[in-house]
């Protein structure tokens, strides 16, 4: 991923994300656009850990 702020960790990350996403963004995309992040790269990241990204609650699963 492009952006070195976000946490390396997969699980770690899982945590931030989802606390964005609750707290701050709307939807994933907003989120990526806005911090400059891949879109893919972070749905891969949390993929090998068994998160998909569910639209309809906004959150990864």
């Amino acid at each position: 991923m492009p952006n070195t702020s976000l946490p390396k960790d997969p699980v770690i990350l899982l945590s931030y994300i989802n606390t964005l996403l609750r707290d701050e963004y709307a939807s994933l995309s907003s989120l990526c656009e806005d911090r400059q992040v891949d879109e893919e790269e972070l749905q891969k990241t949390l993929s090998s850990i068994g998160y998909e990204y569910d639209s309809t609650l906004n959150r990864f699963r």
